[in-house]
Parts: structure tokens; sequence; C-alpha cells
């Protein structure tokens, strides 16, 4: 289980050793507390969601919209898949809102010359300026929020979530053990 800590999660409880080999802890499973965690976990992301997008609006941004082209600012020229994969979503959700940023003068379209059914995506200026508008929203309600968090603890978070995020993409990807 060493290399797999992460299995403790499924057993009821565990005999585990310290790194020494001098002691031993036991593990109980509280479900009931873990699903409060989960309960809260949900509200918090619902709630976090809803204050971002509620100040996205203003700005003329839904959530996805945001979404797609702060992605974009990141990587300019990913193909519709490489963004569809870097949003964790398909390429159908992806597909509308590039139609509505297209309309928008807010992206390109290219079809990439080694592939004529792909293209290339790329923000036009306006768009660069309205993603850099919309990172500005969020970064201001992230300090508003969550700056409230010791930096210790912002780096736990941070470091818990990957975590987190690993361990869905193995689920996901069908490499765990069951």
């Amino acid at each position: 289980v060493d290399l797999r800590w992460w299995r403790l999660a499924q057993f009821d409880s565990a005999i585990v050793s310290s790194a020494d080999g001098m002691s031993a802890s036991w593990y109980q499973r509280d479900r009931q507390e873990f699903r409060r965690q989960m309960v809260r976990s949900a509200r918090l992301h619902a709630r976090l969601a809803g204050g971002v997008g509620q100040r996205l609006r203003v700005a003329g941004l839904t959530i996805p919209q945001f979404d797609v082209l702060s992605a974009l600012t990141e990587i300019d020229g990913m193909t519709q898949q490489q963004l569809a994969e870097r949003l964790y979503v398909t390429k159908g959700n992806i597909s509308g809102i590039l139609d509505r940023l297209t309309e928008q003068a807010l992206v390109t379209r290219t079809a990439l010359a080694s592939d004529k059914r792909s293209n290339s995506l790329s923000l036009t200026a306006k768009g660069r300026a309205l993603a850099q508008k919309g990172m500005a929203i969020h970064h201001t309600y992230m300090m508003e929020t969550m700056g409230a968090l010791e930096p210790g603890q912002r780096k736990l978070l941070g470091d818990m979530l990957v975590i987190l995020r690993e361990r869905v993409r193995e689920v996901e990807a069908g490499l765990h053990d069951s």
C-alpha cells in the first residue's frame, strides 16, 4: 500500500506502520464525516463558481467562455481536441462555445495544413483583451475569497488538489485497482 497510500480510503479500517517501523496507528474511516466533507466541498465549489460567474457576466462572459479564452492565452494555436482535453470536457461541448466566440470575433479557427478536419485556435486582439479582463476579475475574486488562507494553507490546498486531480485521471483512465 505504501506506493498507493490513497487506497486506504477503500478500507473501513487499517493499521498503518510509521516510517521507522517502530510504531503503528489505527486508521478508521468515519463515513458520516467523509460525506459531510464531500457535501461541503460540492457546496463551496458551487458558491465559488456562482460568485465568479456573476462577476464575469458583468464583463459579458460566461464561465465556459472564460475557460476557453483563458486556456487560449496559455497555448495559442491548440486544436479543439487539445482544448477539450485541457478543460476536461468533450470536443462537442467546446464546439458551440467556439462558434459563439468566433461569431463575436474573439477567436479565429484556421484549418491545419496537416489535417483539414482540424483547426488551430487563436485569440484575436479583442479576444485577448477580454480574456485579460476576465482573468483580472477571476484573480480579484479568488484573492477576496481564497486569499484569506495563509501561504502554508494555500500550498497545502494546492498540493491536495494536485493529488486529487491525479487520482481522478487514474480512475478515468481505468488505471486504479478495484
